[in-house]
């Protein structure tokens, strides 16, 4: 579904992803980890078109770079940004209403929590339901490849564990995913395959269960 060929990005004199590739297939839940600055945010912002990059990124054998975000998702690509990005001021049901008027119904049974808190401000949501909001919000563009930025940056433990259920009931409806994460563990147990990334550049690769073993992996991000 996705293919990947010698992506590179540079911020002014610096080049910050060296050349790299990696492919996503349909239905597969792959992941993207390393540390902070390995290039992981900077790689999803090319595939959707925020970032300026050289090299090659196909889409159903289509090229997608050089084209304008909102070209991207109407092709089909979504993204759930770093940090959530709700439009505070505005209610949990105004939100859905910008992913979609079609379909809100259908995100409050996925998400009977945002149904509860429908008319309240997005701003005064717990941080993951501000999560749940993102997710739900880019489902309702009928996603056919989903990218997720960090979803468990600054959650807490019980949180993250209800996102990944969440994460956990998309891949077994099918919705392929490419997953940036610094929570390796748990990336790696949601993941089919998975690439790490170290200063701009894949260090690892392969399959998700052998990663989760794999001793360079937990030295480097698992904290063993």
């Amino acid at each position: 579904m996705l293919e990947v060929r010698d992506l590179a990005v540079r911020y002014g004199a610096v080049e910050v992803v060296h050349g790299i590739s990696f492919d996503v297939a349909p239905g597969e839940v792959v992941a993207l980890l390393g540390a902070n600055g390995a290039g992981k945010t900077t790689t999803l912002g090319a595939i959707s078109g925020l970032v300026r990059a050289r090299g090659a990124v196909r889409f159903d054998g289509h090229e997608l770079l050089g084209r304008q975000p909102h070209q991207i998702v109407r092709a089909g690509i979504v993204q759930v940004p770093e940090g959530r990005a709700v439009l505070a001021r505005m209610s949990v049901e105004e939100n859905l209403r910008l992913g979609s008027r079609d379909g809100v119904a259908d995100a409050y049974s996925r998400f009977p929590v945002l149904r509860e808190r429908s008319a309240v401000p997005a701003g005064n949501l717990s941080g993951g339901e501000q999560q749940m909001l993102a997710i739900a919000r880019a489902l309702l563009a009928r996603p056919r490849l989903l990218l997720l930025d960090e979803p468990s940056l600054g959650l807490a433990p019980k949180i993250i564990a209800d996102v990944y259920r969440v994460l956990s009931d998309l891949k077994a409806s099918g919705t392929t995913m490419l997953l940036v994460e610094q929570h390796a563990a748990k990336a790696l147990r949601l993941a089919d395959r998975a690439y790490v990334l170290e200063l701009g550049r894949i260090a690892i690769s392969g399959r998700a269960r052998d990663l989760l073993g794999d001793e360079r992996v937990a030295r480097a991000y698992l904290g063993a």
